[in-house]
């Protein structure tokens, strides 16, 4: 039985780290498309279905931060998993690339087989946790306006279809079909993140930050999504 390969768009525009990425993740069977410029890149996001997009931060024209965000903002891979690149090691790069929609970040110089296992972690079909032994059948959900479908990764709010990554849904739906229960940073890093061990505690907190944009009616004050000072997130009560 024949698998059609996973396919990555890679968007670099230093052609020796764009072709050395190209190789490895060729290597290991992902079908590759090329672009060494935003433009380029966000027309291949837009046209094509894809399983991963490894972006470069620091672009001609269009920068990666852009190209995410008008990734998440339209089309058929507003929820593809995006791999960030950077050669710049300030926090405050690393979170510019997280809080416009990416999912983990690489910085240069990067190993070989560090990349190759981001690639294949972010690519893994993600499983909903409904509970932390581990029970991947979900069951929908209606609480506090938001209706949640696991089966199609669908979410509603108030009636209206809101698009998710597929980290931001696991999310969601894990603090949803727990509410009241308070959630320490580390367990949820276990629980959503599953052992990728280079993810920190300030993922948690960006990837909170985006949630609440999409689902809370006033994102600088949730109801929903509620911090807990001092131990870490829960959802609201019933």
């Amino acid at each position: 039985m024949t698998t059609t390969p996973k396919r990555v768009l890679i968007v670099e525009d230093d052609q020796h780290i764009r072709e050395l990425i190209r190789l490895h993740l060729g290597l290991e069977g992902y079908d590759c498309l090329l672009a060494d410029n935003g433009k380029d890149a966000l027309a291949l996001a837009l046209e094509r279905p894809l399983d991963l997009v490894v972006l470069d931060i620091m672009l001609p024209g269009l920068d990666g931060v852009t190209v995410c965000r008008s990734i998440r903002r339209q089309g058929l891979n507003r929820s593809v998993p995006i791999l960030m690149l950077t050669a710049r090691r300030e926090e405050s790069d690393t979170v510019l690339g997280l809080e416009s929609g990416a999912d983990d970040y690489l910085t240069k110089p990067f190993g070989v087989r560090e990349l190759v296992a981001r690639a294949a972690a972010l690519t893994r079909r993600v499983r909903v946790p409904l509970s932390e032994d581990g029970d991947s059948e979900g069951r929908p959900l209606s609480i506090h306006g938001l209706e949640i479908e696991p089966a199609r990764r669908l979410v509603r709010v108030r009636g209206t279809p809101v698009e998710l990554t597929r980290q931001e849904f696991s999310l969601l739906y894990l603090l949803a079909s727990h509410p009241g229960i308070v959630y320490t940073r580390q367990r949820l890093l276990a629980l959503v993140w599953r052992g990728q061990t280079w993810v920190t505690e300030r993922s948690v907190d960006t990837l909170i930050k985006r949630l609440r944009r999409k689902v809370e009616t006033d994102s600088s004050s949730p109801q929903l999504l509620l911090t807990v000072w001092g131990d870490g997130y829960k959802f609201a009560d019933v």
